[in-house]
């Protein structure tokens, strides 16, 4: 079963950047969608960035025009670089892959350990 390893985090102080990297062990990416989350403290994990077929992406409002999500399949990593970063992303970033609607919902997506992210001001 493929296995997602999350690397990159760190401290950095607001207006620095940071590159996320996710790679996957066990299998391939192949042509999953593939999502960057994130759990900041007292608050939901929730999609911030994702990138499917045809390498369409998608971000939440908080994030747009700061962070790029991307994916090297021949390396089997995506990638969220994140630019100017503001105190408010602090948060544990998490990697995701779809494996589609044929795995129930409880099976469906597949975690990394997650990163930590702190944004000091």
């Amino acid at each position: 079963q493929v296995q997602l390893v999350e690397s990159g985090g760190g401290l950095v102080q607001a207006g620095g950047s940071l590159r996320l990297s996710c790679q996957a062990s066990g299998g391939s990416l192949g042509g999953n969608a593939m999502g960057w989350y994130r759990q900041g403290p007292g608050t939901q994990r929730h999609l911030v960035a994702g990138i499917r077929s045809g390498d369409v992406t998608n971000y939440d409002d908080s994030v747009k025009g700061r962070f790029t999500i991307s994916r090297d399949n021949a390396k089997n990593t995506v990638y969220l670089q994140m630019n100017n970063l503001e105190p408010e992303d602090t948060a544990v970033y998490y990697c995701s892959l779809d494996r589609g609607s044929d795995y129930s919902p409880s099976t469906r997506y597949l975690w990394g350990q997650g990163t930590q992210v702190t944004v000091s001001s």
